[in-house]
């Protein structure tokens, strides 16, 4: 689980902004809200962060966007440009490395992971460990004249071979897990983190993103997923009574040079069973494809895969503007099932939806997040604890509105 999440020069953040999901002493809801990783330590399962247009929301999740490809992208060769961005409406800062620090848990495990680079190398990498109150040094990764060089601890028992090897296929350009991924060897320290970072850091949901074709392949492949899916479904249309999801196959002619060859493409589609009350009073069932369903019911479809994973994996998810094509109920339903079910996993959500605020028994305040837009147009990150003689605001959505705790369009 992720304990805390910092960003320095990286887009709208020119200072570092640091996004921490540590529970404060509040006991509200905590069963549903907080997991215990070890004593002392409590971890939110759910952020949820506010904030006009062009304020950094959405520029959030691309930093946890940024580090997933960037852990696991190879290149070609060392001049391949990195795809970071800085902070660019400041000319030292657009001149200057980004930076990220990420830490969090495996299992009862604290690590902290930290990367400073530029477009054209990574300037220093390291990733260390505490086995006890001390911190424990795994790797420390600097580039120094244009050359790549990894330290590890001696404690690892890496040997020669190995060691030598990492340090010739981690290029200035790329990180130390893409390397690791091409080399034939376990270490059981990076091989902890690199399953965590592949697995339960999953790839950030835009309202752009492709889903359906996610959830036809997850439904195909894990039938008892159909249940959880109907659930969602039935909350964005009533009349849904079933999906089925079979692979049509297409065929295709291939060519290699003079030599044609018949391929089969397998493409999956989706049916939906729509109940419906006739005139007589008696149920009947029709049939429909999945392009004939709504818009909204076809996003929640995805959402409902992609959260499932999730939980399955004790996973972290993020999704940018929850709320786009559904409706504010089926918003509220989403949250709900998560916090009611999940065990380890962790949802990150930015959304305008600002009703949710008076759900006192969803939504705790250490949940909510805010990002305002300062007069040097950089980006500010800040929690609603923040905020002192909360108890006494009888509405937090129109305290919000208000303005009292920033983070609302100037109009």
């Amino acid at each position: 689980m992720i304990l805390k999440f910092k960003v320095k020069n990286f887009l709208s953040f020119k200072e570092e902004i640091v996004l921490d999901f540590e529970a404060t002493g509040d006991k509200d809801m905590e069963m549903s809200h907080i997991v215990q990783v070890r004593p002392g330590v409590r971890i939110l399962k759910l952020g949820v962060l506010y904030g006009p247009n062009a304020s950094g929301k959405s520029n959030l999740v691309r930093a946890f966007s940024f580090l997933q490809y960037f852990w696991f992208t190879t290149k070609k060769n060392r001049d391949e440009k990195i795809n970071v961005i800085p902070f660019l409406l400041d000319k030292k800062s657009a001149n200057e490395p980004t930076r990220f620090s990420l830490e969090f848990f495996t299992g009862k495990k604290k690590y902290v992971y930290s990367l400073k680079l530029d477009s054209l190398k990574v300037v220093s990498e390291t990733l260390v460990h505490y086995p006890g109150m001390r911190p424990a040094v795994i790797f420390d990764r600097k580039t120094d004249n244009g050359i790549s060089s990894i330290k590890f601890s001696p404690k690892l028992g890496i040997g020669k071979t190995v060691r030598e090897e990492m340090n010739v296929k981690c290029l200035r350009n790329m990180s130390v897990f893409a390397a690791y991924d091409q080399v034939n060897a376990q270490i059981p320290e990076l091989e902890n983190v690199f399953g965590w970072m592949k697995h339960k850091f999953m790839p950030p949901i835009s309202p752009k993103t492709y889903l359906d074709r996610y959830a036809k392949d997850k439904l195909l492949r894990e039938k008892e997923l159909t249940g959880f899916m109907l659930d969602y479904l039935k909350n964005a249309d009533f009349n849904i009574a079933d999906i089925n999801v079979e692979n049509e196959e297409r065929g295709f002619i291939e060519k290699k040079g003079d030599i044609s060859e018949r391929r089969i493409l397998r493409i999956p589609k989706a049916v939906f069973t729509h109940r419906v009350l006739g005139e007589d009073g008696k149920e009947d069932f029709f049939e429909l494809p999945e392009k004939l369903q709504s818009r909204g019911t076809v996003r929640i479809m995805g959402i409902a895969a992609a959260i499932r994973q999730s939980m399955k994996a004790d996973a972290f998810l993020a999704i940018d503007e929850i709320e786009s094509s559904l409706h504010p109920k089926l918003t509220e339903f989403v949250i709900e099932d998560f916090l009611k079910k999940s065990t380890g996993a962790q949802l990150f959500l930015t959304t305008h939806y600002d009703s949710l605020l008076e759900e006192r028994d969803l939504l705790r305040k250490d949940n909510i997040w805010f990002v305002s837009k300062r007069k040097d147009a950089s980006t500010e990150l800040y929690s609603l604890s923040d905020f002192r003689g909360l108890n006494r605001i009888s509405s937090l959505k129109k305290a919000y509105r208000y303005g009292k705790f920033g983070a609302i369009p100037n109009i």
